[in-house]
């Protein structure tokens, strides 16, 4: 842990807005004063970025088809990654899926095992949420105990299915590649799929048991890609409240309306639009209803969203960056980060005023990333 500090000269994002007035860090918290004064004159310090969902740390785990043994080395690469683009606190969502391989319930628990191994080592808080596929209805037990055995806090029901090809007896598309690439049986695949869509009619009565249980555990539930009013009301029903990556507006206003949480991915509102074509993230923050920001598949996503939305004036900087920062923090019930308070858990990162670069991440008071002219301030005697 870095020792006492007392950073100046920055401009820094407080509740109220940016401030020239100093932050003071000791013993891992923001504190009220004193400590060595570092003179950070020419950047921003911004509390630490708070993902939500990514899954871009898949790559480290298996950087080429098959080379997924040591996971522990692709954990701490993952780790890396994540503070060189100032996040602090980064949720892992892992698959829990049919598709097999890394989305698979063995590959799961070798992550969150080797998370467990690893988590000593790491300065970044590495969270996890386990993907869960909802027509697996013969997993519900072994994901209940799975949640119990790693404590995973964050669980989100996805449905992937193909349901238009099932549904018309035909094969779904790039079937045969997915099988090969999980070294399975095209045919075998194929008649596993049609078997979980065939058993669709035991999902509801499914959930009914496995989610009261998952809720008694403190977990927190999400649902996935909704589309319409209906999807989101019968999900809020059953006590799964937050609403991930809504695909339309009506989904998304449904969620609002109810006060549920609303996640959505911070490529789409980069790249200008959703890949699949789904309602765009830009004009879901415009309206109001997003609550957090997540990476999904990108990590430098995440600061430049906030960066667009603020230069844009779709929002003023403040709420620009609460989107990835407080809000999920509040969605994730982690009340001691997301704000540059006394008290709160000293996550922050420093960036260049003009290029916007990350040149310094620190989580819980512990530098996890560090760079250039900042390093230097700080080995500066």
């Amino acid at each position: 842990m870095i020792p006492d500090l007392r950073l100046t000269g920055a401009k820094v994002l407080r509740p109220g807005g940016l401030s020239d007035a100093p932050l003071s860090l000791a013993n891992g918290r923001v504190a009220d004063a004193g400590g060595r004064e570092i003179d950070l004159s020419g950047y921003l310090v911004l509390p630490g970025i708070v993902d939500a969902h990514g899954d871009a740390f898949e790559k480290h785990l298996a950087p080429r088809r098959g080379a997924m043994k040591d996971l522990d080395q692709g954990l701490l690469a993952a780790e890396a990654e994540v503070a060189a683009n100032g996040i602090t606190t980064a949720t892992l969502a892992q698959f829990y899926s049919w598709e097999g391989g890394m989305r698979g319930a063995d590959f799961a628990h070798r992550v969150f095992a080797a998370l467990d191994e690893v988590r000593p080592r790491l300065g970044t808080d590495l969270r996890v949420q386990l993907r869960f596929e909802l027509s697996m209805v013969n997993d519900y037990d072994a994901v209940a105990d799975m949640v119990d055995h790693f404590a995973i806090p964050y669980l989100v029901f996805n449905d992937h299915l193909p349901h238009v090809a099932l549904a018309m007896g035909k094969r779904p598309p790039r079937l045969t590649g997915q099988a090969l690439r999980i070294g399975k049986n095209p045919e075998k695949h194929l008649a596993d799929l049609q078997a979980l869509y065939a058993g669709l009619a035991a999902v509801p009565a499914a959930l009914d048991c496995l989610i009261p249980r998952l809720a008694a555990r403190g977990v927190l539930l999400g649902s996935h890609d909704d589309r319409s009013r209906d999807d989101r009301a019968g999900w809020r029903a059953r006590g799964v409240r937050v609403a991930e990556f809504p695909e339309t507006l009506e989904a998304a206003e449904a969620a609002k309306a109810d006060g549920d949480p609303v996640v959505l991915g911070a490529p789409n509102l980069v790249r200008g639009g959703s890949h699949k074509g789904n309602v765009s993230a830009l004009d879901l923050v415009a309206m109001g209803l997003c609550d957090a920001l997540a990476s999904d598949y990108h990590y430098p996503s995440t600061r430049r969203a906030a960066f667009l939305l603020a230069d844009a004036g779709v929002l003023p900087f403040e709420g620009a960056w609460g989107l990835i920062a407080d809000g999920p923090a509040r969605m994730l019930g982690l009340k001691d980060r997301g704000r540059l308070e006394p008290g709160m858990r000293a996550d922050v990162v420093v960036l260049d005023e003009v290029s916007r670069d990350i040149c310094a991440t620190f989580a819980g008071g512990q530098v996890t990333y560090m760079k250039g002219d900042v390093a230097a301030r700080f080995l500066a005697r």
